[in-house]
């Protein structure tokens, strides 16, 4: 029972508030502590955000796609064009498109039975129907397909086994003009019977397919190869419109009419300076970012607020004080000086290419001249243009490396990955436990200490109000004893 100041008119709950404030001052030193070591954390696990997308981009900075992208033009936009891989030579072709591949299509007369109606009754069969469709593999071997009409089926339900099938066949019911088209999934002349249809079925009169859906062998069109002249002299024919030569894919969009379209590749080398620059640009965000937890002044007088400091603040006063209180937090880290160290570092070594380069500046990109900027990069595009112009095997050799010969990404992706082993020691990733890492760890240590001394606080306090209601009482008791004599003494 806690007795308030009724005998003595003290204002107790204030009075042992107070006093709690007192012996709370380390329990708040404590939540300090823990509130920066978070912050520390946090900031960590940013930097390792932004380390992992550059380690991603360094991976795509060794593929030889990045440094030797073709760039293409074609004299007949609208009938040939081309892509051309890394290793697709430079240089001027011609393609005389005479024929596209297209797929076989077949139209029948006009349905004469309902598409909903149930084909028993509509055609007065009595027993399950049967009948086959067939289509031709790559090597033109002849495949069957079985199909049974049962009762209680409609034209649609047909249809549609046969759309489930894997048989390269695509079938519609056109309710506009009341016919069923079919047609191959594919391009190309697959039977190689030159006067043979690409989907073969029994069309005679008295057959179920011929009296259901009313189609004839005779009226499939389509189902041909394209056919193209490359350079005049070299004839092909493809089931597709398009083929691959050398590393190029000539893709067919309609024929050229006797007349070569003319194809062009090239070095898109304004693409492959795109790709460095944005890689760069990453980078130099990463060493903003660590260098900035380098150069930040350190507030000693503007320590963490704990929540009850929070709660007599205004919104903006809180984050102008915890812009102050962060900063620093990670000032003369041995993890980031020794990363900017290193990273620096890589851009200096010097890679066996056997060609024209070796090392980096050679190719017009280098650390700034600032030592402040902590190692960022520069680029001077004329000169990087002028290499990739000159030599690009070489400028490729020189980020990725050739062989067992390490290129810059290569050392750079060492440096990366040290120190992400480091990062994730010291702060862990998302999805770590307290006990996985240096500062959870810390913070599970700091939580440990927090509850006891809570529990402590809590004691403390029982004994204030046990003391003060002691206090109240035994005041209580002589204020009736006082006044029972006052009494005795006026009678």
């Amino acid at each position: 029972m806690r007795i308030s100041g009724l005998a003595t008119g003290m204002d107790t709950e204030s009075i042992i508030n107070d006093l709690m404030k007192a012996e709370k001052i380390p329990l708040d030193k404590m939540e300090q502590d823990k509130k920066k070591i978070e912050w520390q954390r946090d900031k960590f696990r940013e930097i390792n955000t932004l380390r992992q997308k550059i380690d991603d981009m360094a991976f795509d900075m060794q593929l030889s796609k990045t440094f030797k992208t073709k760039s293409v033009h074609s004299s007949m936009e609208n009938a040939v064009t081309a892509t051309g891989g890394a290793n697709a030579p430079e240089g001027t072709y011609k393609i005389e498109v005479t024929q596209l591949a297209t797929s076989a299509i077949n139209v029948s007369a006009d349905i004469k039975v309902d598409p909903e109606a149930n084909l028993f009754s509509e055609m007065g069969y009595t027993d399950t129907q049967s009948f086959t469709l067939t289509t031709f593999d790559k090597n033109g071997k002849a495949v069957n397909f079985d199909y049974e009409i049962k009762q209680g089926d409609t034209l649609k339900d047909v249809i549609k086994r046969i759309n489930d099938d894997d048989n390269n066949i695509r079938m519609f019911y056109d309710e506009n003009t009341n016919k069923v088209i079919m047609e191959t999934t594919r391009t190309g002349k697959y039977n190689l019977n030159e006067q043979g249809n690409e989907i073969e079925f029994d069309s005679s009169a008295d057959s179920v397919f011929k009296s259901i859906f009313r189609m004839s062998r005779a009226n499939e069109k389509g189902g041909t190869n394209a056919k193209f002249k490359y350079n005049d002299a070299y004839e092909i024919e493809t089931k597709e419109n398009n083929y691959t030569l050398n590393g190029i894919n000539f893709e067919f969009k309609n024929t050229t009419d006797g007349v070569p379209a003319t194809v062009t590749l090239t070095n898109d080398i304004d693409a492959t300076v795109d790709h460095i620059k944005e890689f760069v640009e990453k980078y130099n965000e990463l060493i903003d970012l660590m260098n900035k937890t380098q150069r930040e002044e350190k507030y000693r007088d503007f320590p963490p607020l704990t929540e009850e400091q929070k709660k007599e603040l205004e919104e903006r006063e809180i984050e102008l004080w915890e812009e102050k209180a962060k900063s620093g937090i990670l000032r003369g880290d041995s993890i980031i000086t020794s990363a900017l160290t290193n990273l620096r570092q890589n851009w200096y070594q010097s890679v066996d290419t056997g060609g024209e380069y070796n090392v980096i500046s050679q190719i017009g990109i280098t650390t700034t001249k600032d030592y402040l900027d902590g190692g960022k990069i520069e680029i001077n595009e004329e000169k990087l243009k002028e290499a990739l112009q000159k030599d690009p095997d070489s400028v490729y050799k020189l980020f990725a490396g050739s062989g067992d010969k390490k290129g810059i990404m290569d050392h750079l992706d060492d440096s990366l990955e040290t120190m992400k082993t480091k990062i994730n020691e010291r702060a862990g990733r998302s999805s770590d436990t307290l006990s996985n890492y240096t500062l959870g760890k810390r913070i599970k240590d700091i939580d440990t200490r927090m509850n006891d001394f809570q529990n402590r606080l809590q004691q403390i306090e029982t004994r204030y109000w046990r003391q003060f209601t002691a206090m109240e009482k035994a005041i209580s008791t002589m204020n009736n004893q006082s006044a029972m004599l006052m009494n005795n003494f006026f009678q």
